[in-house]
């Protein structure tokens, strides 16, 4: 099932499938119900939609939560609020039989409408001030529609249960794979990027992504639950990029894949200065390493070299490794095994 909807869910105890109903059966709260279902909201957006003071809204949101219908994850002083779509799955019905297209939830909808072009602007006025920069660093490799169809090309047709996009930033990445994926959850430690990236993914019609605050080093994540886990140009920020590695490994299921994308080595040192870039890129031995000591002893590479003649180009690494020593069948990278000691 699509993260755009409502996967199946087993059966509820009576009593706990009565307190849904009840906490549904109120004006307020299906109507926040509603708004829920076509995404994330945080207190802020829902009172300036309803029209109603922050007391009431938390109240209502309060009962929604402790029903379990509702979950609240904080982000910076920021609280986001999204349904939780295994217990929805109760009044989902209910939802989609409601006619949007009249008072209230026609007005609803508008405002929320509002509050989005709010949030794009928001967002397009901060991404501006890091435009200079990101375009020079794009102008150093090749195209990003070169790497995002390496990506593509070596992440195959095998299916996406659960996907995490760890240090996100923009939502590149998810708003190239979440549409495959049945959840897709983006994981960034800055509020001002998850602006961003919530921006750019609700214009791509993929409001029901899970996007989270938190520390690439210290994952808010239970082991083992994604079949895909990317880290796309987060390493070179980082002081210890093998922790990072060693958490985003302990992410992954039975099975599953980790996708690391970052840059070969460079000495193009005014990167540090002008991009906060704290390694000028990594050997494919050496996050092979990491990897294989993380738990992930079959990796497979692949580099994307610059084309043009430009001096100070940057070349564009893959790494794909897997929980399971064996080369992938049908993926176009070359394997690199390192015994686990």
């Amino acid at each position: 099932m699509s993260h755009t909807g409502f996967h199946l869910a087993p059966p509820l105890p009576f009593a706990d499938a009565l307190a849904i109903l009840r906490a549904a059966a109120e004006e307020t709260r299906l109507r926040i119900l509603a708004l829920l279902a076509a995404g994330e909201l945080s207190v802020s957006d829902l009172t300036d939609i309803l029209g109603q003071s922050q007391p009431r809204i938390s109240r209502h949101l309060k009962l929604l939560v402790e029903a379990g219908l509702v979950e609240r994850h904080r982000e910076g002083a920021w609280a986001f609020f999204r349904l939780v779509e295994e217990r929805a799955a109760l009044v989902q019905p209910l939802i989609a039989g409601l006619d949007a297209a009249r008072p209230p939830l026609s007005e609803d909808f508008a405002r929320l409408e509002a509050v989005r072009a709010q949030r794009a602007e928001a967002a397009q006025t901060f991404f501006a001030r890091l435009a200079p920069k990101w375009d020079r660093l794009r102008s150093l490799h090749v195209p990003e529609a070169t790497v995002e169809a390496a990506v593509l090309d070596a992440l195959g047709d095998r299916p996406i249960q659960n996907l995490v996009d760890l240090g996100t930033g923009t939502g590149r990445m998810l708003g190239l794979l979440a549409g495959r994926a049945a959840r897709a959850v983006g994981l960034d430690s800055s509020h001002a990027m998850l602006s961003v990236a919530r921006a750019n993914l609700e214009r791509m019609g993929l409001s029901r992504v899970d996007l989270r605050q938190g520390d690439i080093h210290a994952p808010p994540f239970g082991r083992g639950g994604f079949d895909l886990v990317v880290v796309h140009q987060v390493l070179h920020y980082l002081d210890d990029p093998a922790r990072a590695l060693r958490e985003a490994a302990r992410l992954v299921a039975p099975g599953g894949r980790l996708l690391v994308v970052d840059f070969a080595p460079h000495d193009l040192e005014f990167l540090r200065e002008s991009q906060a870039h704290r390694r000028l890129g990594f050997a494919p031995e050496q996050v092979a390493g990491w990897l294989s000591d993380a738990g992930l002893p079959s990796v497979a590479t692949r580099d994307l070299a610059p084309t043009g003649e430009v001096e100070d180009q940057l070349t564009v690494t893959l790494w794909l490794a897997t929980d399971v020593v064996e080369p992938y069948a049908g993926v176009s990278l070359r394997t690199e095994e390192r015994a686990v000691a």
